[in-house]
């Protein structure tokens, strides 16, 4: 991969964002937000998000992640007073979401946990009246072992085998808001931090970009012919982890798992093969759609571990490949495997160097300073001569008076010439 990629440096990725542009609570009227477009040319116009319908190209396909924010935030209190807060990070047993929210009596979690130091042993209890149940139910944790990094293993039991750990953190748990917001959950959020397609059960934090759609947008990009695809990215706590590394190339990306349903992939070919713009809804949904073309490349060259590693994608292998035979290659082995679709996981790293195979347009919020996110945005915007676009586009909203972060505003984004 070339060397210059991993040598970048974070701190080139610095801009001054006052607190007073981070709101804590979204607009009442979710598409009532502004929308910040940069053109293919790199000129800059404003308008509202619920323009975006006649803002988008003919033909374009549009490709959201319809994941679902969990309760992901439980808080114990031991007998002594101490408070233990456990962060669902990613399911252990069973390991597949669907599953593991349908199980009963019993899962386990790899979790962060908060103020581990007062929980030494023995179980955390605390009784909860979840939906479904007899009557009040005692939730139990238990520390296993150590995972990777600081989490831990966490078993969870319940003593009634009609609920559903879905139900059980419903009522036990809390909605995990990003810790910038400096506050805590609200009833609001429950609603707020959700997309209005939000169907899949997993996230720890909200596709931010995706908040501001509603009902009757959806109505307006179907009259315009703009076909709406969905594909689900579990977004991780990792989304919020921030660079150290003074070089990009010590940075560890997280892995995120995701699925693709097989007639997503058919579209996708479709659009390629025409030469069809395709847009996504957030960067969640932009690593994966670039992820899929590796991936594909991966298992013609006969690896099946289903895992785009963080700069596998800058290897000239993958570089160089032919996008559609790549894509072909992924939907044979979902038909070989008589799947309707595959889950996957990604690593993936995009950085200026990236070379972009899939998406055309990229529908966004505005993303910390030094975060892979602005890095991502970099990438897809490119330079003017020697000038970075993605520093003139946060110029131009810092000086427009946009709103920032997941309640704030939005850029409607085309990749540079």
């Amino acid at each position: 991969m070339p060397p210059m990629v991993k040598d970048i440096k974070i701190e080139d990725f610095d801009y001054n964002l006052p607190d007073e542009r981070i709101p804590r609570h979204p607009l009442q009227k979710r598409d009532a937000c502004r929308l910040l477009l940069c053109r293919p040319d790199g000129k800059i116009n404003h308008f509202r998000f619920s323009d975006l319908p006649a803002l988008l190209p003919p033909s374009t396909l549009l490709v959201c992640n319809d994941t679902r924010v969990i309760n992901a935030r439980i808080t114990f209190r031991k007998p002594t007073g101490s408070r233990i807060e456990i962060f669902l990070l990613e399911p252990i047993s069973p390991a597949d979401y669907t599953l593991t929210f349908q199980t009963k009596g019993r899962c386990v979690w790899n979790c962060l946990v908060g103020n581990l130091k007062r929980w030494k042993e023995g179980s955390l209890e605390m009784m909860i009246e979840p939906q479904g149940a007899k009557g009040k139910v005692c939730l139990a944790a238990r520390r296993l072992h150590p995972t990777e990094g600081n989490a831990h293993a966490i078993e969870f039991t319940w003593n009634d085998e009609d609920v559903t750990f879905a139900s059980v953190i419903d009522a036990a748990g809390f909605i995990p808001i990003p810790p910038y917001l400096k506050r805590e959950s609200e009833e609001s959020d429950l609603s707020d931090y959700q997309t209005v397609y939000a169907e899949a059960k997993g996230s720890v934090a909200a596709p931010t970009a995706g908040l501001h759609f509603t009902p009757d947008l959806f109505a307006d990009l179907d009259a315009h012919n703009i076909k709406v695809d969905k594909i689900t990215l579990h977004v991780g706590a990792g989304t919020f982890q921030p660079v150290k590394a003074e070089h990009i190339g010590d940075h560890q990306m997280h892995t995120e798992t995701f699925h693709v349903s097989k007639s997503v992939v058919k579209d996708l070919i479709d659009k390629k093969r025409n030469g069809e713009p395709i847009a996504a809804v957030g960067t969640t949904t932009v690593r994966t759609l670039e992820s899929l073309p590796v991936l594909g490349a991966m298992i013609a060259a006969g690896d099946k571990s289903l895992h785009v590693g963080q700069w596998t994608a800058y290897t000239p292998a993958f570089q160089d490949m032919n996008v559609i035979s790549a894509l072909e290659s992924l939907l044979s082995f979902m038909e070989d495997s008589s799947e309707e679709g595959i889950d996957a996981s990604t690593a993936i790293m995009i950085a200026p160097g990236f070379r972009w195979k899939m998406v055309d347009v990229m529908i966004t919020n505005f993303h910390q300073p030094q975060s892979t996110l602005l890095l991502l945005v970099s990438s897809f915007l490119g330079n003017d001569e020697g000038s970075e676009r993605w520093r003139r586009v946060y110029d131009e909203a810092l000086g427009s008076d946009y709103r920032f972060l997941s309640y704030g505003d939005a850029c409607l984004l085309f990749r540079h010439s």
